[in-house]
C-alpha cells in the first residue's frame, strides 16, 4: 500500500510538471516595426502562426477599431496572397492634415492563392497605418484565421486589465508617447527650412567668385615669382658670357 501511494504521488507530480511545461498556444498578434507613437504613423506586422499540423492558414481577416478609426491603412503587397481593403462610412468625420475624412478602413482581408502559411511556419502581414490616435494607449484589432480544412479561429476577445488573458485574445497594439514633430514638419517648419536652404545656397554662390578670384591671384603671384627668378638667372648667365668674352 505504501509503495502504491508513493507511485501515485510520483505520477501526480510528474503530471503537474508536464502541465506546467506545456507552452501556451501562439496566437495572432500585432507589433510595430520600430515605434507606434501617438499622433504619428507606423508600419505594423500582424504575425500569424500556424497552430495546426495537418492544415495551412489560407485566410486572415483583420477588423480595424471603430472607436478610434484610422484614416490611412495601406497593406504591403505580398506574393501568394490576394489583398482586399474594405472601407466604411464614419459616424463622425475625422480631420487629417486639415481635411475632413468621412470614411476609413474597417477591414483588411488576405486570401492565399498559393499554399498559405503551412504547418510549422508563421507569416507577417505588414500594414502602414495612421494617423494614430492621441487619446488612447492601445488599439485592438479583432482577427479571424481560416485554415485549409475550413476550421475558423476567432481572435476577437479583447484582454482586460487586471484579468487573465482570454483563450482567444485579439491582437492589441500598444502606443508609445507622442514624439515631437510626430507626423512630420508643419508648413511653417518646412517654409523655414526652405528659407534657410536658400540663404545657405546664396552664401555659397556669393562665396564662390571670391574663392575663385583669390585662387587666381595666388596663381598669378606664383607665376610672377617664377618668371622673375628666370629673368635673374638669365641676367647672371649673360653677364658671365660677356666677362668670358
Amino acid at each position: 500500500m505504501k509503495a502504491f501511494r508513493i507511485a501515485a504521488a510520483g505520477t501526480l507530480a510528474g503530471t503537474a510538471v508536464l502541465a506546467l511545461s506545456v507552452p501556451a498556444f501562439a496566437h495572432v498578434s500585432v507589433q510595430p516595426e520600430g515605434t507606434a507613437a501617438k499622433g504619428g504613423y507606423a508600419v505594423v506586422d500582424f504575425k500569424v502562426p500556424n497552430e495546426r499540423d495537418n492544415a495551412s492558414t489560407t485566410k486572415l481577416e483583420v477588423s480595424f477599431p471603430t472607436d478610434h478609426p484610422l484614416a490611412s491603412a495601406m497593406p504591403e503587397a505580398m506574393d501568394g496572397w490576394k489583398i482586399e481593403v474594405t472601407k466604411s462610412k464614419l459616424d463622425k468625420p475625422i480631420e487629417l492634415h486639415g481635411e475632413k475624412i468621412s470614411e476609413a478602413v474597417s477591414k483588411i482581408t488576405w486570401t492565399a492563392d498559393g499554399k498559405g502559411v503551412e504547418p510549422g511556419y508563421f507569416q507577417k502581414f505588414p500594414v502602414s497605418i495612421g494617423q494614430l490616435p492621441e487619446d488612447t494607449d492601445e488599439l485592438a484589432f479583432k482577427a479571424i484565421q481560416t485554415y485549409s480544412n475550413k476550421e475558423v479561429v476567432r481572435w476577437i476577445e479583447v484582454p482586460q486589465e487586471g484579468q487573465e488573458e482570454p483563450e482567444n485574445p485579439a491582437p492589441v497594439l500598444a502606443l508609445s508617447a507622442a514624439e515631437e514633430g510626430h507626423h512630420g514638419s508643419s508648413s511653417a517648419d518646412k517654409a523655414s527650412d526652405s528659407d534657410d536652404a536658400e540663404a545657405a545656397a546664396a552664401k555659397t554662390e556669393a562665396a564662390e567668385p571670391a574663392d575663385s578670384s583669390d585662387t587666381t591671384a595666388r596663381v598669378l603671384g606664383v607665376v610672377g615669382i617664377v618668371v622673375g627668378a628666370l629673368g635673374v638667372a638669365y641676367g647672371v648667365l649673360a653677364g658671365r658670357r660677356r666677362t668670358d668674352a
